[in-house]
């Protein structure tokens, strides 16, 4: 069948195949690599032309102090019952009805977490014992940001006048 000089010639042929390879990898490396000591102009000249862009310097803004207080004196529940049609897909204002959130009949001054019928996902319990008017807040605000781990998918309510009037109508609701 092979005879020892037919598997001398394919092992020199794989092994010449493999350094021709590895020469003409070499040598492309050599050619085409920018930015390294084979003599290539730099990171800063690797592409053909630069494009000179004006950047303008924005400015910070500093998100300022709200004092909840302050909002919640000059609230409106009228305003803030517009506002409940965003909550209104996932939570019920009846005591005891619960949908995808729970009933928020009286959620104002109420237990975190403790919602009759309404399986929670521990994360709430974790931050806050009662909702008070300054935890509701900064919870509508950013759900997931104030109580990491919430299983609510709601993005969350920017504003912080809306924030309050959606808060003081939810308290104008039960008794």
């Amino acid at each position: 069948m092979f005879d020892t000089m037919t598997l001398t010639k394919a092992g020199g042929a794989l092994c010449g195949s493999l350094l021709i390879f590895l020469l003409g990898a070499w040598a492309a490396e050599i050619i085409y690599h920018v930015g390294d000591d084979h003599g290539g102009h730099g990171e800063e000249h690797a592409q053909g032309y630069v494009i000179e862009v004006e950047t303008e310097e924005v400015e910070v803004v500093e998100e300022e102090e709200v004092d909840v207080e302050v909002l919640m004196a000059s609230a409106s529940a009228e305003d803030g019952e517009g506002l409940w049609r965003n909550c209104r897909s996932c939570h019920a204002l009846e005591p005891g009805v619960n949908g995808t959130g729970p009933s928020l009949y009286g959620v104002v001054g109420r237990s975190v977490g403790t919602e009759e019928g309404f399986g929670y996902s521990g994360a709430l319990v974790a931050v806050a014992d009662t909702w008070t008017e300054e935890n509701l807040f900064y919870f509508i605000e950013n759900p997931k940001g104030w109580a990491p781990g919430t299983a609510m998918n709601y993005n969350g309510l920017r504003s912080a006048t809306d924030r309050a009037d959606l808060i003081a109508y939810l308290d104008s609701v039960d008794d």
